[in-house]
């Protein structure tokens, strides 16, 4: 069973989709890892990020796979660990640059696939799993929540790690990326097929980690045919 978790940036995502996939012993696949890896590898070759056609080399030319054997999965770029590489502020930044090349999505698409074919057993969230890369996905779930309460979260977040954070200006910024991943040419963010949507905006985040558990298993119990 592949399942899909899609939604604009500070639904949770990544939070839910570990929980899940610890819940229900499957693979966890980041996508958002893959485009941070493939960032770092533009910066390492010092390839201008607004320079598309680059990008694309860039991302053609590498490699970004896991080391599935730990947990959570190393990142793997080129056969080599670059977990401590993708957190960095630069690793951001460059990401979001290049998830709107469609040559780089048409590359992670193109290994994503390939990650689905050998572990069969995954949940994978993104913004565009359900939509493009999984369609076929026997679970798609899609996360929302309103624009004001992913600022509160972000918030949040920052501040339990000791950094400062302006909530007004983060809301600014949710609501650009909102627009940006909206529009842009390849894989715009969207409500895939046959979805089930979950507004997360009243909702904690174990509530929401359990209606996807159940939502799995129901999922599970109807393709034994029970």
């Amino acid at each position: 069973m592949i399942i899909t978790i899609d939604g604009p940036a500070g639904t949770g995502k990544s939070t839910v989709s570990r929980a899940v996939a610890q819940r229900l012993g499957f693979d966890f696949l980041d996508t958002g890892a893959m485009y941070r890896a493939v960032g770092v590898e533009a910066m390492r070759r010092g390839v201008d990020l607004d320079d598309q056609p680059a990008l694309g080399e860039v991302a053609a030319a590498c490699t970004v796979d896991f080391d599935w054997s730990v947990q959570p999965p190393g990142v793997l770029l080129n056969g080599r660990n670059v977990d401590h590489l993708l957190r960095s502020a630069a690793a951001t930044h460059a990401a979001s640059k290049i998830a709107v090349v469609p040559a780089v999505r048409q590359r992670m698409v193109e290994l994503q696939r390939r990650i689905g074919r050998q572990r069969p057993n995954l949940v994978t969230e993104g913004r565009d799993q359900g939509s493009v890369v999984f369609p076929d996905a026997e679970l798609k779930v899609y996360l929302d929540a309103t624009p004001q309460e992913r600022a509160r979260r972000r918030t949040r977040q920052l501040q339990q790690r000791g950094e400062q954070a302006d909530e007004r200006e983060i809301l600014e910024q949710i609501i650009i990326r909102d627009r940006r991943d909206s529009t842009r040419a390849a894989a715009p963010l969207t409500v895939p097929d046959g979805a089930v949507v979950i507004d997360t905006t009243p909702l904690t985040e174990e509530q929401v980690i359990q209606m996807v558990v159940d939502l799995a298993n129901q999922r599970r119990r109807m393709g034994r045919g029970q």
